[in-house]
């Protein structure tokens, strides 16, 4: 049994480029339950979310690059699919080795900001006003 200690904290790495498209942790899922599962709708249902829109954030992922990511084939007698394109599966792990190696260089500075975070989890606030000073937990 190893003694490492939890981790401090998690960063959430959302890339915005230079034409006002974003690229975060929810896509980058998408496309793993897509590639995972095979199924757009088999995805989205996954991650709690509708068929419908699970389709337009691959309708989004697909304008967003010059290549498309997922790719589909309409249903037959063993039904539709979509899965990664060569892109997509290259963007996944862009994302993802960006992701870690934010995760490793910011663990010392996640390490001292979760020391400031308080056992309850909750921000205590404090109000003055004229004469009365009231703590809320």
């Amino acid at each position: 049994m190893t003694d490492q200690a939890a981790p401090a904290g998690r960063l959430s790495l959302r890339i915005d480029f230079p034409n006002g498209e974003r690229l975060g942790p929810g896509k980058v899922r998408l496309l793993e339950e897509i590639a995972r599962l095979g199924s757009i709708s088999a995805a989205g249902r996954s991650m709690g979310m509708s068929y419908r829109r699970a389709w337009l954030l691959v309708d989004a992922l697909n304008g967003m690059f010059e290549a498309p990511l997922v790719g589909s084939h309409q249903g037959g007698s063993g039904g539709g699919g979509a899965a990664l394109t060569p892109r997509g599966t290259e963007v996944v792990r862009l994302y993802r080795s960006i992701e870690a190696k934010a995760q490793a260089e910011a663990r010392e500075a996640l390490s001292c900001l979760a020391g400031y975070v308080n056992d309850t989890g909750k921000i205590p606030v404090v109000l003055e006003t004229s004469q009365l000073k009231q703590s809320f937990p």
